[in-house]
């Protein structure tokens, strides 16, 4: 460590070969963070976790409760399912329903494409009935490899809002979409909420290069066959830095062009776990300050910096998010901003999971299946009658929002222990999404289940 570098704190990390746990610290390099650790077999690491302003400590003192101290954490994060000192309830749960992938991506979290027999029918209804009873019912993800390669999927959906599960949203890549009208309409009937559909760019050589294919005519269909059946939109980019971040203005643009079919984007800076080309370097991770700064810079200023604001259900240095509204002329007027400066908030740090749930099924959902909560307070929206306004909100609001995965690099188990996004292992535990999908610089799970060919 230089003179001009400072400890900022403790962490408990793992090794990113051996994934054994190993003690770490936060250290500052100007407005620079990184995380070093060393492995008494494999050396010394250090990874960017956090580049340039906002300020890292002001950016975690804004939502962040008590950390609690890492060295007395157990043995974090390898009794999970969940164990007594995960801080925070769930939110969401994904379930993996296949394994099957119809593309190979270079990049793949969950390295899908294997030959795993699906689980059936009546094992999910054994999942939703065991999410019962701790607790549920929970937001639903239905995700893989690619779910829609299931045929049952609408009757997956409709057994799960019969046991009285409310949303239920579909992580996809849009193929089967564009191409099976009625397959979408089966979903739409079943009870699907919300599409979160991949989408990288506005180009095919982004695809090209992050997905091994040409797609952005299908994802352009997939977009707009969801548009005819009412099925509620949030693009969702992998921002792989060199390859689409000189894209994030013109995606936002997109978004906008779209609404109120599209509701949201959901940027998701690349995470080295599953499936990727090499070991990253620094120079291949994008942070969250990063992005921010991004935003402002490729929209002009419509959004800014100091729009975003950390979750109030999760660790500050998982995500960020804000809300728009789009006036007719493609204005932007700021809904919240999380500190009470804004026109509305939505999700307060106070029983912050409990709101995030009800703000993800109010502001992903189709427009005109679920009512905002917002008092009529903005200037320039017809405020004649709340009726008026909630309509216009409906219709014109716009979520950008982003989440920084964890991978064996950058893993700190108080931000994992603040982790409200589960996953449902087949053995019935709720893992925390970023220990679920960790793995070492091999490719080697910690959690997720190796493919069985049947």
């Amino acid at each position: 460590m230089s003179n001009q570098e400072a400890i900022l704190g403790a962490a408990a990390s793992l090794c990113p070969v051996c994934l054994k746990r190993i003690p770490a610290r936060n250290v500052a390099a100007g407005d620079d963070v990184y995380q070093e650790k060393t492995c008494p077999e494999h050396g010394r690491f250090r990874t960017i976790i956090w580049r340039g302003p906002p300020s890292y400590l002001s950016w975690g003192a804004a939502a962040q409760p008590p950390a609690g101290d890492a060295a007395t954490d157990n043995d974090c994060p390898f009794d999970c399912g969940l164990c007594p000192g995960h801080r925070r309830q769930t939110c969401c749960v994904l379930l993996e329903v296949t394994q099957r992938c119809n593309l190979g991506c270079p990049v793949c979290f969950a390295g899908a494409g294997g030959k795993a027999v699906d689980p059936d029918l009546a094992t999910v209804e054994s999942w939703y009935r065991r999410l019962l009873v701790h607790g549920g019912p929970y937001n639903i993800q239905l995700s893989g490899g690619e779910p829609t390669l299931r045929d049952d999927l609408p009757e997956m959906i409709a057994l799960g809002k019969s046991l009285g599960y409310s949303f239920f949203q579909l992580n996809t890549n849009g193929l089967r979409l564009a191409e099976d009208q009625p397959y979408g309409l089966r979903l739409k009937q079943a009870g699907l909420s919300c599409v979160f559909l991949q989408f990288d760019g506005l180009d095919d050589t982004v695809y090209e290069k992050i997905r091994g294919k040409a797609l952005l005519a299908i994802k352009k269909a997939a977009i707009a066959r969801c548009a005819e059946l009412g099925l509620g939109v949030v693009l969702v980019p992998t921002l792989v830095p060199g390859i689409n971040t000189a894209q994030i203005g013109r995606l936002v643009d997109f978004a906008v062009s779209l609404m109120p079919a599209v509701r949201g984007v959901h940027f998701q800076p690349v995470s080295y776990f599953g499936r990727y080309p090499q070991p990253p370097a620094d120079a291949d991770r994008f942070t969250l300050p990063e992005l921010m700064r991004a935003i402002e810079a490729q929209t002009g200023g419509k959004m800014k910096t100091g729009d975003f604001r950390p979750s109030g259900a999760r660790n500050a240095y998982c995500a960020f998010h804000a809300n728009y509204l789009v006036a007719a002329d493609g204005g932007l007027k700021l809904l919240n901003n999380g500190d009470g400066k804004g026109c509305c908030q939505s999700v307060p740090a106070a029983d912050g999971v409990r709101k995030a749930r009800s703000f993800v099924a109010r502001r992903w959902s189709a427009a005109g299946s679920a009512r905002t909560d917002s008092p009529a307070c903005c200037p320039g929206v017809d405020t004649g009658s709340l009726d008026a306004f909630l309509d216009t909100v409906d219709q014109r609001s716009l979520c950008i929002s982003a989440m920084a995965f964890q991978d064996s690099g950058t893993i700190d188990t108080a931000r994992l222990k603040d982790c409200p996004l589960h996953v449902l292992h087949p053995d019935g535990r709720l893992i925390p999404f970023c220990a679920y999908n960790l793995t070492d610089m091999r490719g080697e799970p910690l959690y997720r289940p190796r493919s069985v060919t049947p």
